[in-house]
């Protein structure tokens, strides 16, 4: 593993061979008190979106994840704010410390069919009531989304959702 500096390769320490890194961008859409769920193949409840790939806006990327993972096209309304997480490497799935930038915008559909995604890792995506959300397996993005959309903090910070039972990493 290495890392580019002004056009070279230099070593990267052993001890950043043990974690990673994740920047995504999530949609959060609720309409008539529920709020689009994707349903990933590890049993987890979640919010459309994914991975920021390299050169790509965020702002492209969750409209881009909207219709890969669910078929609907969608349009970004406004910022609600960005979390991150570290995930140790004791929880983390690839058993490595890990950490998450979240970047989560208010999204509408404005258009398409719900499906699954094909070929990919959202086996349904549904609406549904927001009340519900609680009984699910869920990921914590989840309860986060839910928490910046409801109480919009003027920081764009919520505080970290406890994980545990229903709500997962």
């Amino acid at each position: 593993m290495s890392q580019e500096t002004d056009g070279g390769a230099e070593a990267v320490p052993d001890e950043l061979k043990r974690r990673s890194f994740r920047l995504a961008a999530y949609a959060v859409c609720i309409e008539d008190g529920r709020v689009l769920l994707a349903h990933h193949a590890s049993d987890n409840w979640t919010l459309p979106g994914g991975r920021v790939e390299h050169a790509e806006d965020p702002f492209d990327t969750v409209i881009r994840e909207v219709a890969e993972e669910t078929g609907c096209s969608a349009v970004v309304e406004r910022l609600l704010g960005v979390d991150s997480r570290v995930i140790p490497a004791a929880v983390a799935r690839a058993g490595i410390e890990h950490q998450n930038v979240g970047i989560f915008y208010q999204v509408r559909i404005t258009g398409g069919q719900l499906r699954p995604e094909p070929n990919g890792e959202t086996v349904e995506s549904v609406w549904t009531p927001i009340p519900e959300v609680a009984c699910l397996r869920r990921s914590s993005l989840v309860d986060t989304g839910l928490a910046l959309a409801q109480t919009v903090p003027p920081t764009g910070h919520v505080a970290p959702v406890p994980v545990g039972g229903l709500i997962q990493h």
